[in-house]
């Protein structure tokens, strides 16, 4: 029964990086985990949250304080295994009810090893983040210890300056074939990609080649695409080098389209500069402001670094701002047939008001291919 399946609980402790600690029940997993603790303002799409490579090294907390009463199941994934190192929720839905659900967030989190701590004032935690910015967090079952937890948690290296793309992309290339014939062939450069960002391109008839992070320009440029994509992901962009002087190269040569990570990137190979944002923006309720209709967007975002518009270069316009705060929430370059956005118009979860923005990469591949 419930009351017996509250009780079986461990306790377990989350441990801030500046010394402030709460105390709560085990989630999932027993052990200890250790990331960058984040915020996520969603409601719903917790599996598709802790299975995003952009929550690589990451420890999610949801603002929501009820999570997991519609269950776990095998379609709401967003990758092979959960990325997300840690969970952080005020309260377990311990009754799951939907027709889909094969599983209860608790096995789901068990099955993949993840510890989670719940029974913990998540408000105070978001407004601490809030106020203090993202830091650093350790989750133990077994530890509780301050002083030692202290110690452990220097050992944590701070998420600006990390290159996590390398980790989760794919090792060698992969082509995904659409169900009817194929009308478009888009190199994707896997950065952290999810997988609904590939499934709205094979809904378009369009192969996908799916490329590592490290893939040198000839190799994409050897495949031939009508379009290159740049992928969402993890860590920061400024680190990813090799990534910049890729996209730097391919510049011009195709239509470029590029989400989250892959807008920083596009930025940076444009000359521009990303800076670490204090907490970043996590959830699927982000207001977004086109400004070239004047229409306000909800958007699904996930990313703790933004690009610096003072750095843009004159050729590349700002075509989208976050209304929260200003910062740039999608970029274009014309004479470049290059442009990204900030957030996740495949929306998984979301809400769907930004898919149009695929429509532009397609329309971009149509009109380059009328040129040859």
């Amino acid at each position: 029964d419930i009351k017996s399946s509250m009780q079986k609980h461990k306790k377990a402790i989350l441990y801030l990086e500046d010394g402030l600690f709460f105390e709560g029940k085990s989630l999932g997993s027993a052990g200890e985990t250790s990331g960058e603790v984040c915020f996520n303002t969603g409601m719903t799409g917790y599996q598709e949250i802790l299975t995003d490579p952009s929550y690589a090294k990451q420890m999610v907390a949801m603002c929501s304080p009820h999570i997991g009463n519609y269950g776990a199941n095998n379609s709401d994934v967003e990758s092979s295994k959960v990325y997300a190192t840690g969970f952080i929720i005020k309260s377990e839905s311990l009754i799951s009810s939907n027709w889909r659900s094969t599983a209860t967030l608790s096995e789901f989190l068990k099955k993949n090893g993840v510890v989670g701590i719940q029974d913990i004032d998540t408000r105070a935690l978001t407004l601490h983040i809030r106020d203090n910015g993202a830091m650093n967090g350790i989750i133990s079952t077994k530890d509780f210890k301050l002083t030692s937890l202290k110690e452990k948690i220097k050992k944590i290296p701070s998420m600006e300056g990390l290159d996590l793309a390398k980790e989760v992309s794919i090792n060698r290339k992969k082509i995904l074939f659409p169900k009817n014939k194929t009308k478009y062939r888009i190199a994707a450069i896997d950065y952290g990609m999810k997988s609904n960002i590939y499934n709205i391109m094979l809904e378009h008839d369009a192969e996908v080649c799916l490329f590592p992070a490290t893939a040198t320009a000839k190799t994409i440029l050897n495949y031939n695409p009508d379009g290159i994509f740049l992928s969402n992901g993890p860590g920061d962009p400024a680190a990813i080098d090799y990534g910049i002087k890729t996209v730097k190269k391919l510049l011009g040569k195709k239509p470029i389209f590029g989400i989250c990570l892959g807008h920083q990137i596009l930025a940076l190979a444009l000359d521009a500069k990303t800076f670490k944002m204090k907490f970043g923006h996590r959830g699927i309720n982000q207001p977004v402001k086109n400004l070239k209709n004047d229409k306000i967007e909800i958007t699904s975002q996930n990313h703790g670094f933004a690009v610096d518009p003072e750095s843009l270069p004159s050729n590349t316009i700002i075509t989208h701002i976050h209304l929260n705060d200003t910062t740039v929430a999608g970029i274009e370059c014309k004479s470049l047939q290059a442009y990204s956005v900030q957030y996740h118009p495949e929306s998984s979860p979301g809400p769907h008001d930004s898919r149009y923005i695929f429509k532009q990469f397609f329309q971009m591949m149509d009109k380059n291919a009328k040129k040859k």
